[in-house]
């Protein structure tokens, strides 16, 4: 009987391509200043923020990831772990700037409280772990 010799990089290829697809899923977090990157939400703990954000996410945000932000088609939970990790002033970046790489549009037309209120509804659903996403991450 005869054995079968796989190359190693056969074997490799699935970790190695899921290893680029994740870091290019997170490669606009490089892209954010540090000035930004410092940002802290003004709307933080408010509960009229997080519930006018609700209402914005479903009108902008939920034919993307879901209405449950849990991602739908190919577009990233908002529950992970690379958003809970994000400060606020780097998802305020990527709401103004957009990934359009990545398929994330630029919502600088929407005024820029709209945006807090949108981290506010963020900040507080459940992370896929289970955990509540937070707020402002060092």
């Amino acid at each position: 009987m005869k054995s079968l010799r796989i190359p190693l990089v056969v074997l490799l290829f699935p970790f190695f391509f899921t290893v680029v697809i994740m870091a290019a899923a997170g490669s606009w977090l490089h892209k954010v200043p540090a000035a930004e990157h410092h940002r802290q939400n003004p709307l933080s703990g408010d509960p009229q923020a997080v519930a006018a954000g609700r209402l914005l996410f479903a009108e902008h945000c939920a034919k993307c990831h879901g209405s449950d932000a849990k991602g739908r088609y190919d577009r990233p939970s908002l529950r992970s772990q690379r958003v809970a990790s994000a400060t606020d002033g780097d998802l305020a970046w990527l709401l103004r700037n957009g990934s359009l790489r990545n398929g994330m549009p630029s919502w600088s037309s929407l005024p820029e409280p709209e945006r807090w209120q949108l981290i506010a509804f963020l900040r507080n659903l459940p992370s896929d772990t289970g955990r509540m996403a937070g707020g402002n991450h060092p």
